[in-house]
Parts: structure tokens; sequence; C-alpha cells
């Protein structure tokens, strides 16, 4: 027995996955993007936690949002500080119980953690693909996802899909596009389609990265690139995450101390917080996949042209729970209800459920018992 674990705790205590390694997918066979461009070929990196049944059906899928990845869970090392991005909510005994299920989280194609994306080299030019890589959709991502699961992993049907935000797109996604391939699916913190303000968040954000003279068209060197522009874009886009109450109660207009006659420096608190989020920003994620991740959210509509959003619901035969958080302002729960509202227009199993928390658009990340026995009631019936 390792003396650094507690020894008090009820046998039924949630525990930790523990180390855990990453692996690649690599598929050979062509793969059409719906604009209609081919790749020969995509890696996806994932990780896996718990395991597959004798009969593959207890297997479910967490799906990433825009700055995550296939790391959600455990920790790649004994020195590693850093758990997965969902580590509160998968493990032995949590609200995504290994103990029963096969859980399996993969960063998307079109990423920059391993996965096949802008910064991964073309094999017909020797060179970074950059902004030749073709245009992606949230259905792109899924189509990959499928052959993952099925060729690679030998899962037959999905017990559940779990994403928030653009996993929570995803979600919605599968749920259409796979109606006999999943069982349950739980969309957190999501949307059927972009606002407007949500696009002009992200054009904004673009903007910033594609007016740095360090994106040169997309075409800058492994380690270098456009760090300013993707800083600020980082940094706009955690205010939308947040909320007005969260970062009061957070920071309020707490000061640090400024050096010298610095007359701009960062002086209250909140301020210093989101340089520091820009700058960890881009030790880990890629501009050009920014600016492809966010056109895919933007163009992501189940809505259509002249359609209603039960209209591409018509096929689902999942349970379906929708779940909203009241302080969310850039998905706000009537984005999320709706969904559920379309869902049950026509003739579907589906719910909606609305946890009062006031860390904004992030809520479904933090540490939230409430939100997790929601999850576990709904895996379990």
């Amino acid at each position: 027995m390792n003396d650094s674990f507690p020894h008090d705790l009820p046998d039924d205590a949630p525990g930790e996955i523990g180390l855990v390694r990453w692996r690649d997918y690599v598929c050979a066979e062509p793969f059409l993007f719906e604009c209609g461009r081919e790749l020969p070929g995509f890696t996806l990196r994932y990780e896996t936690y718990g395991r597959l049944n004798a009969a593959r059906d207890n297997a479910i899928l967490i799906c990433h949002a825009l700055s995550g990845d296939h790391h959600c869970a455990g920790v790649h090392s004994i020195r590693d500080s850093k758990p997965g991005w969902w580590n509160n909510l998968i493990g032995p005994g949590k609200a995504v119980d290994t103990n029963q299920y096969f859980v399996i989280c993969s960063n998307c194609l079109g990423g920059c953690q391993g996965s096949t994306g802008p910064s991964s080299i073309n094999p017909l030019t020797g060179k970074r693909y950059g902004t030749d890589f073709p245009s992606i959709t949230i259905r792109d991502m899924v189509r990959a996802q499928e052959r993952l699961l099925v060729r690679e992993l030998g899962v037959q049907s999905l017990y559940a899909v779990v994403g928030g935000s653009m996993g929570g797109m995803q979600v919605l996604q599968w749920m259409t596009d796979y109606p006999d391939f999943v069982r349950r699916v739980l969309a957190l913190a999501t949307t059927g389609r972009q606002s407007a303000q949500a696009i002009a968040f992200n054009e904004v954000g673009r903007s910033a990265i594609m007016q740095d003279p360090g994106w040169q068209n997309g075409a800058y060197a492994s380690g270098q690139g456009p760090h300013v522009g993707l800083s600020v874009a980082r940094m706009m886009a955690h205010i939308t995450y947040l909320s007005d109450r969260g970062l009061e109660e957070k920071f309020g207009r707490s000061r640090r101390v400024v050096e010298g006659d610095e007359k701009f420096g960062a002086e209250f608190e909140v301020e210093s917080y989101l340089h520091y989020q820009g700058q960890s920003f881009i030790n880990r994620f890629d501009a050009n996949t920014y600016l492809y991740f966010t056109k895919a959210l933007d163009r992501f509509d189940m809505y259509g042209e002249g359609r209603r959003m039960e209209d591409s619901f018509a096929g689902v035969k999942s349970r379906v729970l929708v779940t909203g958080f009241t302080s969310d302002w850039l998905y706000p729960p009537e984005q999320n209800r709706a969904i559920a509202h379309a869902l049950l227009r026509c003739g579907k199993q589906a719910s909606y459920a609305q946890l009062d928390m006031t860390l904004g658009h992030d809520s479904f990340l933090v540490h939230a018992p409430e939100l997790y026995r929601l999850i576990s009631g709904f895996l379990a019936n």
C-alpha cells in the first residue's frame, strides 16, 4: 500500500485513473471533407480509460471543446501536476465510472495535439499544411471519430456520447448522423447554431491572429507564429467563458503591485489573470487550428437553410439530456433549452436540466457535485 494515499476513505469513495498514455490511430484510407477536398489519410490521437466489455456496448465517447484535447482524465507521469481536463468527472466511482464504462476521448481532426491538422506535415509537399488544410466542419470531426471507434477500437455501439460547448455540437452531430449507433446523448452548455454575437467574438479573435505579422498567411514555422494575436484571441474568448458575477467574486477590483512607472501594466488582478491565460495558451495551441475550429463553430447549424431544428432531429433514436447553466452568456440557457424542446416536438426522449452556477460557460468544467449527480443518474437510467 502506498502511504501517500488516505486510509480512511469509504469503500465506495471515487478513485483516480492514475497513469495514462495516449495512442495514435492512423487511418491510411482517403478522407473526404464536407468542403469536397480529400486527405490521403489522417491520424487521431486518443486516450481510453476502463475496459470494453465482451458485448462491446459499454463505450462512452467524450467530445472536447475548442481548446481541449484527448487528455481528459488521469496523468501522464508521476510528476504531472495537471490531470486531464475532465478528471473530476471521469474515473473509478465517479460520475462517468470507469469501473463500468469504457471511455474514449480523441483530439479532433484539425487539432494540434497529435491529430492531423494545419500544423501537420503534408505528405505530398513535405511541408506543414498551414492554410492549405481543408476547411473542416463539426460533421467532419465526428466522421473521423466514427472511424476510430469502429475500425480501431471495435466499438459496435456507444452507450453514451458526452460533451460541452464545441463538444456538445459534436454530440448533436453524432445523434443525428449515427442514430442507430448512439443510445444516450448528454449535451452541455452548447447550442444548435452560433448566434451573431458568438460569431462576432470569434471574428475578432481571428482578426487578431491574422493581423499579427507573425501569422505570415498561415505559413509560419514550427515554434513561431502570431503569438501576440493568438494570446489576444484567447484573452477575449476567455472572457466569454466566464461571467460578470464569477469575475467579481474571484477578482473584484483587487490590485497587484506594479513595479516602476508602468503606466499601462496589469494593475488589476483580473488583467494579470487574462494575460496568464493568453500566454499559457500560445505554449500549447496552434493559431491555424484556432482559425479552423472557430470557423467550424460558426458554420455549425442544426437548423439549416429554411428548416426547423426538429427537421434535423427527425431520425434521432437516442435518449437525450441537454444541460444549461444560468450564468452562461455565450450559449445561454434558452439556446440549450431550444434543443430539448425541438426534440420533444418531434416525439423524442429528451429532457432539459438547468443548473444555477456563477462561473459562466465554463461551469461544466469545474468541480460541481450537482452536475456529477445529474450525469451519473442519467447514465444509470
